[in-house]
């Protein structure tokens, strides 16, 4: 098995056990960062829908609901059919739509050049290294001229990384899982990607994408015993 049918695997099964209720409904507070920096000051509601918005690993949507309901033309991709089921679901709820798809982050099913804007929250970790290149060079090929890439993303620094046993890497950045049981995000058996900020910045300028913004937040766990850190990085399309 891959390791990308590895991760669609776990998620699957998971969606399909927790079911709507175990999802959560609220978008991403950094992504909400991202839209009012570049779109929510500067964009008029009604002038939004020529705005092509691709949330990829988009999950049961609880980001792409406000995305929609903002305003912009919003589209959905996941691996998992589970996921997608649950985000028409989600929108539903919300009173909103958007346009979802079954496929993966390696092989976008989009026109070169489609998109606005491109948002990955805490998904495209499941590529090991050589998977996520192929993924921002699909990202790249379906933004428009000047498009924006939204990412947050595992950092290096989180003692879940630095602390890894036992799980194993399968790359220099990549763990087997999350396997430690007093780890955040402890349980999660899939390919778990981290990062740093200097190595998203190379990453992304190889993918032929300029980096306009570049910043970790974090926070902790257990009492304050245990940090983990994401990097939150938006890149721009010359």
């Amino acid at each position: 098995m891959s390791e990308i049918d590895t991760a669609k695997s776990w998620y699957e099964s998971s969606y399909l056990e927790e079911g709507f209720r175990g999802q959560r409904l609220y978008p991403n507070e950094e992504l909400l960062r991202f839209f009012g920096r570049h779109f929510f000051s500067r964009v008029k509601h009604a002038d939004r829908g020529s705005i092509r918005v691709l949330e990829i690993g988009c999950g049961s949507c609880a980001n792409l609901w406000m995305i929609a309901r903002e305003g912009f033309d919003a589209h959905g991709l996941d691996l998992s059919p589970a996921a997608i089921e649950l985000g028409h679901k989600m929108l539903a709820h919300w009173s909103t739509s958007a346009k979802l798809t079954v496929g993966s982050m390696t092989s976008l099913p989009f026109e070169d050049a489609s998109f606005d804007v491109v948002c990955d929250v805490f998904s495209s970790n499941c590529l090991v290294e050589r998977d996520f290149r192929v993924c921002l060079s699909e990202v790249r090929r379906v933004l428009r001229p000047n498009g924006l890439y939204f990412s947050y993303t595992p950092s290096a620094a989180s003692d879940a990384f630095e602390d890894h046993a036992p799980a194993k890497k399968l790359d220099e950045w990549t763990l087997d899982g999350v396997r430690r049981p007093t780890s955040p995000f402890a349980g999660n058996h899939y390919p778990f990607r981290f990062t740093t900020p200097e190595r998203y910045r190379s990453l992304l300028v190889e993918a032929g994408l300029e980096v306009d913004y570049l910043e970790t937040v974090g926070r902790t766990y257990r009492g304050r015993e245990e940090h983990f850190e994401f990097v939150v990085v938006t890149g721009r399309k010359p």
